[in-house]
């Protein structure tokens, strides 16, 4: 069996995201399970692409409307990914810096004629394949209309018996085009025009959902709930369930260990976990200019609506006005209103709130292993792989009660112990009332807490626990047609 991972994003050649970490990981343990896997990605100008070598294994060009954009498919010489990786190189759409936006976090004009003609280029690639992969598993709506475009387009039709399944990482994106720009489309069968429709617009997204032989979401909750809050697409999802699945994401627990983790300049040592956290807390408070004598609480993420980041310059500022025994630290890139709003309180609570605008990696990983709680307001929140970082690093949760954070975080009040603290509502109110028990626990339960965070290192969220329900469908959908 093959599998081909089609995605706009991949760690650590190329992420803005919790889909970069899922396709980096998720085929490295498909191969650890003996099963041959491959991803292919755009050739952005990331740092890591830029320092690969690479092998050319076809030219060629793809229709855009009027013009033709000319692209090679090569492979990536890396041995450190754990499975194979490809490259769509088309310099005039992908040679740059950013995934999905400019140095200034602006988005690119081109987006649909980039995922255009990235996803007809792997459809060349896989169709000039002597042995071709078993199964297409396309990631988020970057890649939605392969499956479209496999069944309903006369040139690529020699490979449309080949199945496709389809990933939902985040349906808030959808990636919608006017009917205007149809021309871009490569030929398609006229008939099947409303298997691209969706609310009056082209909905790649949604043309994944019709086309495909099966979709998933990357959390059992996360399904259910795009069954009644999916942006327009409820009906749809609803129609299509007996397709669907929902497998949480793990993490790939080679990456993220605490003992073996390159980026910590403090690793784990003779399982010390005490001295573990607080060497890196020493090392965070230093570079936030923190007290070291006051919990600390890490917002990491980007700073936008979806992720509830909006909500945290009040309910921190209140906090801290109001004499709160807490500092924060707070790690992330976004809504320029917000970030500004960060940097304004980082000078005012000098001592107790701190913060780096920007996406950096290594300082993530710090944060996970130095912190003591982290806190995740999300409005949405599809999976979420935050929490299961902070729980693998000692770094207790504050969630809201959402989608994966639902699925992967129990509330401490639970008869069987939990892993955190939840709240329901997405309200200031309800947020404070968490961290006000998070600093309940804190400071009159200390005994409670230091048993909290070991216990919640030992929880197992590695991808070995989802591997086997991608197999399952990957064997349902290929033994379906005989391959």
């Amino acid at each position: 069996m093959k599998i081909l991972h089609i995605s706009a994003e991949c760690y650590p050649a190329a992420k803005a995201g919790g889909l970069g970490d899922v396709v980096g990981a998720l085929p490295k343990y498909l191969t650890q399970a003996g099963v041959e896997t491959a991803v292919i990605i755009p050739k952005y100008r990331t740092k890591w692409l830029v320092n690969q070598k690479y092998n050319e294994l076809m030219r060629g060009t793809v229709r855009i409307g009027m013009s033709n954009a000319a692209y090679s498919i090569e492979e990536c010489y890396s041995s450190t990914l754990g499975f194979r990786l490809y490259v769509v190189n088309a310099p005039q759409l992908f040679d740059r810096s950013g995934v999905y936006m400019d140095d200034k976090g602006m988005g690119y004009s081109d987006e649909i004629e980039r995922s255009l003609v990235f996803q007809q280029a792997v459809i060349h690639w896989v169709m000039g394949m002597k042995e071709k992969p078993k199964v297409l598993h396309c990631h988020d709506h970057h890649t939605g209309l392969v499956p479209f475009m496999v069944k309903y387009c006369p040139e690529y039709q020699s490979i449309s018996h080949i199945p496709t399944v389809f990933t939902i990482h985040n349906g808030e994106y959808q990636g919608a085009f006017s009917w205007q720009k149809m021309q871009l489309l490569p030929f398609f069968e006229a008939s099947a025009k409303p298997l691209l429709d969706w609310g009056g617009a082209i909905n790649p997204m949604a043309s994944a959902i019709k086309c495909c032989w099966r979709f998933t979401t990357v959390s059992p909750g996360y399904l259910e709930e795009m069954k009644n809050n999916s942006g327009g697409l409820e009906w749809l999802m609803h129609n299509e369930s007996g397709k669907a699945s929902g497998i949480l994401n793990g993490i790939d627990t080679q990456v993220w260990h605490p003992a073996t983790d390159p980026l910590l300049d403090n690793p784990l040592q003779n399982n010390d976990v005490a001295a573990f956290k607080a060497k890196n807390k020493a090392a965070i408070c230093e570079m936030f200019g923190l007290r070291t004598d006051l919990p600390l609480i890490v917002f990491i993420g980007r700073i936008v609506g979806e992720k509830g980041a909006d909500l945290l310059p009040s309910l921190i500022g209140r906090y801290l006005h109001e004499g709160g025994a807490a500092s924060f630290a707070i790690l992330g890139t976004g809504d320029p209103s917000v970030s500004d709003a960060f940097t304004r309180m980082a000078d005012y609570f000098g001592g107790r709130f701190g913060c780096a605008i920007m996406y950096n990696e290594a300082l993530s990983h710090l944060l996970y292993a130095g912190s003591d709680f982290l806190i995740m307001p999300s409005r949405v929140e599809p999976c979420g792989l935050n929490q299961m970082y902070a729980l693998r690093y000692g770094s207790v949760p504050i969630v809201r009660s959402v989608g994966g954070l639902r699925d992967t975080v129990q509330d401490i009040s639970s008869p069987l112990g939990g892993a955190g603290i939840r709240f329901s509502h997405f309200s200031e109110a309800d947020a404070r009332l968490a961290i006000d028990r998070a600093m309940q626990l804190w400071w009159d339960r200390p005994e409670e807490f230091l048993a909290l965070r070991e216990r919640i290192m030992t929880i197992d969220n590695s991808w070995e626990n989802s591997t086997g329900r991608y197999l399952a469908i990957y064997r349902q959908v290929a033994a379906y047609m005989g391959n």
